[in-house]
């Protein structure tokens, strides 16, 4: 069966939400576009196993019989917020200060949603990096993956060497050219 095709076009809009147990999510354009399915496989293809809701994201989308689907995403954005919640260790850092800290590379080594954290490894250096939820949440992330390649800005805090930022591999790798 061939289907009839729409030209690729470039949308931003924000995650309406994405379970990656079920492998898919949506998206709201901003320009009132209808949802826009989001595949697990195309979020991958970016370098992230999860996005938060609210995320701000620009995808290609293609409109097919079926719907209108992203095909590629090009940039996800943390979700934009009036109040956030403090976190302690972070102390008065903002972004731009976060930002200019090195990108280092690691791999997560456990992370654990209901629990709120995780850690993980980066190269070269022995000790854990703690991850705490409401930083992934605010680097646009909704959980991570055992063994997943992430880049990690990293402060040190009161109980050790904390993430600051992540940010996908294939993120990290792109800010680096």
């Amino acid at each position: 069966m061939v289907e009839d095709v729409d030209a690729v076009r470039v949308v931003k809009g924000r995650v309406k939400w994405f379970d990656a147990s079920k492998g898919f999510g949506f998206i709201l354009g901003d320009e009132g576009d209808g949802d826009i399915l989001l595949h697990a496989n195309v979020l991958r293809n970016f370098g992230q196993g999860s996005v938060s809701d609210n995320a701000r994201i620009t995808v290609r989308v293609q409109t097919t019989t079926r719907g209108a689907q992203a095909t590629e995403v090009l940039e996800i954005a943390p979700p934009e917020e009036e109040e956030r919640i403090p976190i302690e260790d972070l102390g008065d850092s903002d972004m731009e200060s976060i930002a200019a800290l090195p990108l280092e590379p690691a791999r997560v080594k456990w992370f654990d949603k209901g629990k709120g954290f995780g850690f993980a490894n980066c190269f070269g250096r022995p000790e854990d990096v703690f991850i705490h939820i409401e930083v992934l949440r605010r680097s646009g992330f909704a959980d991570l993956g055992p063994g997943e390649a992430v880049g990690l800005r990293v402060i040190d805090g009161k109980r050790g060497r904390m993430a600051a930022q992540v940010t996908s591999w294939e993120t990290a790798l792109r800010a680096g050219k």
